[in-house]
């Protein structure tokens, strides 16, 4: 079920990612906390059904960030430094990306800058991240099956004449 549930919300996590990189009507401050209480609801959910330990909400990470790289200030060189250490979870690209694309919904927000978009990039050169922009929505995580030795020794097993396995022998 902990696996389950994992994937599920891998496959939230990336769709909505996904759509965040890729649509530019919805990178905005109203977005993001729209997105940070659905995710808090989702979170909530999981600790009600007693999931916490699936690492169903570590795969909502990127998701999380995202949100919050959209409710934050963008304007000096220390939110440049705020983003930076905050998104971990985000490449280079995809941060630049949603960047780019944010929109402001009201006149009390403003577009985000050139120069602020060159200084964050300045702050993660050193970072090694892949040179990906969407997630893949079909990643599918190992299914992991728990070992539970049996109780009946393998001397003890009677192989019954009707299966005709006769050339197996006991050692």
């Amino acid at each position: 079920v902990e696996q389950v549930f994992k994937q599920l919300f891998y496959m939230i996590n990336a769709v909505a990612l996904n759509n965040l990189l890729l649509r530019k009507d919805v990178c905005s401050w109203s977005t993001g906390m729209q997105l940070r209480f659905n995710i808090s609801q989702l979170e909530e959910w999981l600790h009600g059904k007693n999931l916490q330990q699936s690492g169903a909400a570590k795969t909502l990470e990127p998701l999380i960030q995202a949100a919050q790289l959209l409710q934050l200030k963008k304007k000096t060189s220390e939110d440049a430094e705020a983003i930076c250490s905050l998104c971990t979870s985000l490449t280079t690209q995809q941060i630049v990306k949603i960047l780019n694309l944010y929109t402001p919904v009201n006149e009390f927000e403003e577009r985000v800058t050139v120069a602020f978009i060159r200084d964050i990039q300045m702050h993660l050169q050193e970072r090694n991240d892949p040179p990906q922009l969407l997630l893949d929505f079909k990643h599918m995580f190992p299914v992991l099956f728990p070992f539970n030795p049996s109780s009946i020794t393998m001397d003890s097993i009677h192989i019954p004449a009707a299966l005709n396995l006769e050339f197996l022998s006991k050692v």
